[in-house]
């Protein structure tokens, strides 16, 4: 399969050509006509959760670089990127990068660590940002900055981007198989989970100690927070019943209040998940990926080895343990909650929407579009269920052009609260202060979802945009990622 058996978004004439694919595709996305500027703007109006004030309704997504040094402290690169999330005009910076609790448990041997030895340069991204923000915008009024906490779990790689260092919670016979984890490689007891949750605290100490509004307590993609979710057949405290598959989180909560009064918790959260894809090798080709298609290897039904996953079906979603996770967030005070979907590690075309896979995914299985909706579906109920949580999507920038269209009618429509956006302001951050102002987006700069900006971590290269950022695309990182590419079609 081949992009082009999915209408291009360019392809589509103006909104009333985007319209009339969605009904073809039987989509019934919200999606307005004209997009305001100004004061006046459904995405200007300002909201309040947990006691900050928020200044408009777009929110930056928390993004690894691969560009930090190698004992976890930002880069210039890293600088550059958190600078323009603060000329881009969005009032919350949500987590900015996700920052590793401990040396072992980051994704990549680049990724940020908060330590006593980073924790200066670290708090000197959040003040790029306010810097960065006043000058773009006149003032710092509305600006929220959290820090996103993580530990990578099954996905770490700490010490060699080609070699994982699982810590994993419970044997999952999907991703074991998929990710080369042996039958006798041990699980975390749980003394290791104690322990890290000791970790978490510190760092949150430090984040605060940093001037960070809240911290982001990582429960999505696939990471270890997100293996607590779906660790049904683990024994004892943290595994089986809901109530022990939570209690990572609950003792994360408990930790961090006791121990930094005044600090704001918030999550981010994959709300379903699916059962892992690959290619379809009936329909790869040398040098192409085949579509997408699960995994048949699950054995007997009922899944058990997913979270918001529908056991009899893992190709379909289930919100039921979703709606109950909600009700533990709720008894623990966090109210703001960054929603995505899935993991790009094993089922990219859930959470990332694109035109084109990373050069470890395959090819839309679906429209992308079916993507987007299904993003916007699950934020949609889960706002209808719990309208006292401020809640922000994922999932827009495939949109392209008819984002800030269908972005302003989720919020008018209250859908959401927030539209959070990604990728593309990795190639256009200053997409929010455009649409503020009235006016539009400029097209040279949107994201078209090449998968440039994954494909190049994957491959050990720092992340950006190749195609349209000229400070990537002018780099010795670009010819590397061309030649990765060149070998992967000739293969």
């Amino acid at each position: 399969m081949k992009y082009g058996d999915f209408p291009k978004i360019t392809s589509l004439s103006g909104v009333a050509g985007f319209r009339a694919h969605l009904s073809e595709l039987g989509i019934d996305m919200p999606c307005d006509d004209i997009v305001a500027g100004g004061p006046d703007s459904p995405l200007a109006a300002p909201l309040t959760v947990d006691g900050m004030t928020i200044g408009n309704r777009f929110a930056i997504h928390p993004m690894e670089g691969w560009d930090g040094t190698r004992d976890g402290a930002p880069s210039e690169n890293t600088a550059r990127r958190w600078r323009r999330f603060g000329e881009s005009g969005a009032k919350l910076i949500y987590g900015g990068e996700a920052v590793a609790v401990r040396p072992d448990g980051r994704a990549n041997p680049l990724q940020l660590v908060m330590t006593e030895d980073t924790q200066g340069a670290i708090a000197a991204l959040r003040e790029t940002v306010i810097d960065a923000h006043r000058q773009a915008t006149g003032s710092d009024d509305g600006l929220v900055i959290g820090l996103q906490l993580t530990h990578s779990g099954r996905f770490c790689k700490p010490n060699d981007n080609r070699k994982f260092e699982q810590r994993i919670l419970y044997r999952h016979p999907v991703l074991d198989r998929k990710f080369g984890i042996p039958a006798d490689y041990p699980v975390l007891s749980d003394d290791d989970i104690w322990r890290l949750i000791d970790d978490y605290i510190l760092a949150a100490k430090r984040a605060q100690a940093c001037g960070y509004d809240f911290v982001d307590l990582k429960h999505c993609h696939g990471y270890l927070g997100h293996e607590f979710l779906s660790a049904k057949t683990r024994p004892g405290p943290f595994g089986g019943p809901l109530e022990n598959r939570t209690r990572f989180l609950r003792e994360l909560a408990a930790g961090i209040r006791a121990a930094c009064p005044g600090l704001k918790l918030a999550s981010r959260i994959s709300a379903i998940d699916l059962i892992s894809f690959r290619p379809d090798p009936a329909r790869s080709l040398p040098g192409a990926l085949g579509p997408g298609v699960p995994d048949d290897d699950t054995g007997a039904l009922p899944y058990e080895y997913g979270f918001g996953t529908m056991p009899e079906d893992p190709t379909a979603y289930d919100l039921t343990e979703t709606f109950a996770l909600f009700e533990v967030l709720r008894d623990l005070g966090i109210r703001l909650v960054n929603i995505t979907l899935g993991s790009p590690y094993y089922n990219p075309h859930v959470t990332r929407p694109a035109s084109y896979p990373p050069s470890d995914g395959y090819h839309p299985p679906e429209d992308p579009l079916m993507g987007v909706m299904r993003h916007l579906d699950v934020v949609r109920e889960l706002k209808a269920r719990f309208p006292d949580f401020t809640l922000l999507g994922s999932g827009y920038t495939y949109l392209q052009e008819f984002l800030p269209n269908v972005a302003q009618a989720v919020v008018r429509q209250g859908w959401t609260d927030m539209v959070g956006l990604g990728r593309m302001v990795l190639s256009y951050p200053d997409l929010p202060m455009d649409i503020l102002a009235g006016r539009g987006a400029q097209k040279k700069k949107i994201c078209r979802t090449f998968s440039d900006c994954t494909t190049a971590p994957r491959n050990g290269i720092v992340s950006g945009c190749y195609p349209l950022d000229s400070f990537y695309k002018q780099s010795d990182e670009f010819k590397q990622l061309a030649a990765i590419k060149k070998a992967a079609k000739t293969a």
